[in-house]
């Protein structure tokens, strides 16, 4: 209780345990030295925007980056590991098309009832998780996998709702 979340461009992440009277800055996922691999997205600069703080336990939080992978704590902050395994980026050279620290995740949801259950909007496609995004799997779809916005259903984990967009290239 009282706890939020605030993720920033140029990729900060904040916690406030006070309801928001202050902030403090997760310095150890400024500086590791994976962050000079984010490339950022339309904006140039990678931008965290979604926060996926595991129902089961409140030290495994989820992060996703513009063009800098998902990643997950499991410690509180202490320490985060790269999750983004599966996901696929087709804009860039294609030998990063499988790297983890170039993908372009636009949204991260976890399902309330089954948080096993992931789905990422991604720059390049739609990408689910039944492992709490240990590994992703490419959902394809139409009209299309493009898009920004995206809900995964409170109690069914396997029912998600997309909106679809048209790719500025």
């Amino acid at each position: 209780p009282g706890v939020l979340w605030c993720g920033t461009m140029p990729g900060g992440l904040f916690r406030s345990k006070d309801r928001g009277a202050s902030w403090e800055l997760f310095e150890n996922l400024w500086r590791m030295p994976e962050r000079n691999k984010w490339l950022g997205g339309g904006a140039d600069i990678p931008g965290i925007h979604s926060i996926c703080v595991d129902p089961r336990d409140h030290n495994t939080v989820r992060v996703a980056i513009s063009c800098g992978g998902a990643w997950v704590t499991k410690d509180g902050g202490t320490t985060w590991a790269q999750t983004a395994h599966g996901m696929s980026y087709d804009m860039g050279p294609k030998e990063e098309r499988f790297n983890p620290d170039a993908q372009d995740p636009h949204m991260m949801v976890q399902c309330l009832a089954e948080p096993e259950k992931m789905w990422v909007q991604h720059h390049c496609g739609i990408f689910k998780s039944v492992n709490s995004g240990v590994k992703w799997t490419e959902v394809k779809a139409k009209p299309s996998s493009f898009g920004f916005g995206v809900v995964v259903h409170p109690r069914d984990g396997n029912t998600a709702w997309f909106v679809p967009g048209i790719k500025d290239e």
